[in-house]
């Protein structure tokens, strides 16, 4: 199968859940949990997947935002960062407040935090980088990014690797 064989179909993440779930559509490029949820509860079958078009728990930030507060987004990154840390450390204690957070059950906690939850990288770096792009130049075949836009250019305008985690 090629695009041309498919028609796509713009949805928010739990509406093109819904969506399969339905029947609506004959497939969906989920999210996790509801990927995990769909397969679990609903006997959703997950026919394709691509570790390395994870999107890593990249955090953003607006520039002005970053000008105007840089103390701010230190220290959110130097949060995440023991976040992170913490959670590879801790899975009862992750998955304990994913469940109480979420309210989802065991089997799809477990299923999305132990195959699909990538937290081993702190920094971007160039499998990031090639995931954002592809993203980017899937995104632009699909038309919702501007043809003219050149998106790896974009990508290297907005992504500042060179700056050193804080620490607290």
């Amino acid at each position: 199968m090629s695009e041309k064989d498919i028609i796509p179909v713009l949805l928010q993440h739990p509406d093109g859940k819904t969506a399969l779930i339905r029947g609506d559509v004959d497939a969906w490029a989920g999210l996790d949990p509801m990927m995990a949820q769909a397969e679990i509860e609903d006997g959703a079958r997950l026919f394709y997947r691509n570790a390395d078009a994870n999107t890593w728990g990249i955090l953003n930030v607006r520039e002005e935002f970053l000008k105007n507060h840089p103390d701010i987004v230190r220290r959110v990154l130097a949060v995440y960062e023991d976040a992170r840390k913490y959670s590879l450390a801790n899975y009862d204690e992750l998955k304990k407040t994913f469940i109480s957070i979420t309210k989802l059950p065991d089997a799809v906690v477990d299923k999305q935090l132990k195959e699909r939850t990538e937290l081993t990288h702190s920094r971007i770096g160039a499998p990031q980088r090639e995931s954002i792009l592809a993203a980017g130049i899937a995104l632009q075949q699909a038309g919702v990014i501007d043809a003219k836009v050149d998106v790896k250019a974009t990508l290297d305008s907005l992504i500042d690797d060179q700056v050193p985690l804080p620490t607290n």
